[in-house]
């Protein structure tokens, strides 16, 4: 086939809908999506970039992927390098997704943190962090355990500081609304006293109470960034499911910035599929997941 007969089939036929990327654009476009969020990609994921992409590029007018990557690199703090993060990040989530974590704050956390506040050895203030939010699910999972068994009328205050880098997420997440099929996921005495049902032209979906949304705060954060703009430490931080998107050397810095958010004893909570091993100068291993801050 000639040459600009191949290039039509790609144009008409190709994955990207415009113009295939050569390898060195595809290179380039991975260079750019980890310097600027810290998450890995390989050539297993064009396909991926393809179907997120495409849409945005046909948008702009842009036929080119290193076309794009110029356009984001000339102002990698502007909207469509946001935009680009929006696309590329991953969103799954669910209520008290790795239920282990939840049992295990139930069980030995909060009644150590309940001893320590009646023997005076500590605030009855409670400082949590969901560091990758996304709809919500994991931060108003954590404010209804909390607010449960630390309830405000036996002094306890809870704050729960619920960041993500994908700004649409972070939208749905405020919204605090979700499909009613979604209550499955919550235990039967949370869902009664936390979630209200939707009627009429909210029928099927369902709402957290502002007694819950008022001890959760969203804000978009990169992880990749090298300050955090989230105020003062935790006592737990769930970064869970997001530490396996990035590069070697971006876990690292990302722990060692999440170790120096932590109070002394304080808790850090990964995926399943997570490991801080290497990274644990400042870390304790609890259990498989579960990592404590040195005093």
């Amino acid at each position: 086939m000639p040459p600009e007969a191949r290039r039509r089939s790609s144009v008409a036929g190709g994955a990207w809908g415009w113009r295939d990327p050569t390898d060195a654009e595809f290179r380039a476009f991975v260079a750019l999506v980890h310097d600027v969020s810290g998450i890995a990609l390989n050539d297993s994921k064009r396909a991926l970039v393809a179907r997120r992409l495409n849409a945005r590029l046909r948008m702009l007018g842009v036929e080119r992927l290193g076309d794009y990557v110029k356009l984001v690199r000339a102002d990698e703090s502007g909207a469509e390098c946001v935009t680009l993060l929006d696309l590329i990040a991953t969103n799954e989530t669910h209520f008290f997704r790795e239920r282990a974590h939840f049992d295990f704050l139930e069980s030995t956390v909060f009644p150590r943190w309940i001893a320590e506040a009646s023997a005076g050895a500590r605030p009855r203030v409670i400082r949590a962090w969901s560091a990758a939010c996304s709809t919500g699910q994991e931060p108003f999972s954590l404010a209804m355990q909390m607010l449960e068994t630390l309830p405000p009328e036996h002094g306890w205050r809870i704050e729960i500081e619920a960041t993500d880098i994908d700004t649409q997420a972070l939208e749905l997440a405020e919204r605090a609304e979700w499909p009613v099929e979604k209550a499955k996921e919550i235990p039967q005495r949370y869902l009664q006293r936390f979630m209200l049902r939707g009627t009429g032209p909210q029928d099927g979906w369902m709402r957290a109470m502002r007694e819950l949304r008022q001890v959760v705060r969203f804000s978009r954060l990169n992880l990749n960034e090298k300050y955090y703009a989230v105020p003062g430490k935790f006592d737990l931080i769930f970064c869970r499911n997001v530490l396996i998107y990035f590069s070697p050397e971006s876990r690292a810095a990302v722990i060692e910035r999440l170790a120096d958010r932590l109070v002394p004893g304080g808790l850090l909570f990964v995926g399943h599929a997570e490991s801080l091993h290497g990274h644990r100068a400042r870390l304790r291993a609890i259990l498989p997941t579960v990592y404590s801050r040195a005093a």
